[in-house]
């Protein structure tokens, strides 16, 4: 059974650059769009990807569903203040290295910080779904995959 995945867009968040964008179509995933006014998602019993938390094991998979936000950095604390319930947070390794070329002239990305694509790639290989379909049409699919090789 695939691990179902909900992703929350910031409306901000340009889809011609989003990493995501050519997954919207597939059955284990829902895309939800953020809003300022009136959005809340309770994600009691999510793994929530986060960059703080324990980090993510195999034993996580129990949960069955993945809760991904997919913002800028900059961003993205909106989105967190809408987040509900009691989420299991947890961050991937540190040394994964994204293969995005960053370009924020705004402010600085975390390290560690991926391409939501490469997160739900690595997040699901992680709890035991490898599906390389996921990156099937992400520009940067052989420089990310070069790493596990």
């Amino acid at each position: 059974m695939p691990l179902f995945t909900t992703v929350i867009r910031h409306y901000k968040e340009r889809i011609s650059k989003c990493s995501l964008r050519h997954l919207h179509d597939r059955k284990d995933m829902v895309f939800l769009r953020w809003i300022p006014e009136g959005f809340s998602f309770d994600a009691t019993g999510y793994i929530l990807l986060s960059v703080d938390g324990d980090e993510l094991s195999p034993a996580d998979a129990t949960a069955g569903k993945l809760l991904l936000l997919d913002s800028t950095w900059r961003l993205l604390p909106q989105i967190e203040r809408s987040i509900m319930g009691t989420p299991i947070k947890r961050k991937l390794p540190s040394y994964v290295k994204t293969a995005y070329p960053r370009a924020s002239k705004i402010s600085q990305d975390p390290l560690g910080g991926l391409a939501s694509v490469e997160a739900l790639y690595l997040a699901k290989k992680m709890l035991g779904e490898t599906d390389p379909s996921l990156l099937d049409l992400y520009e940067w699919k052989d420089a990310f995959l070069e790493q596990f090789r």
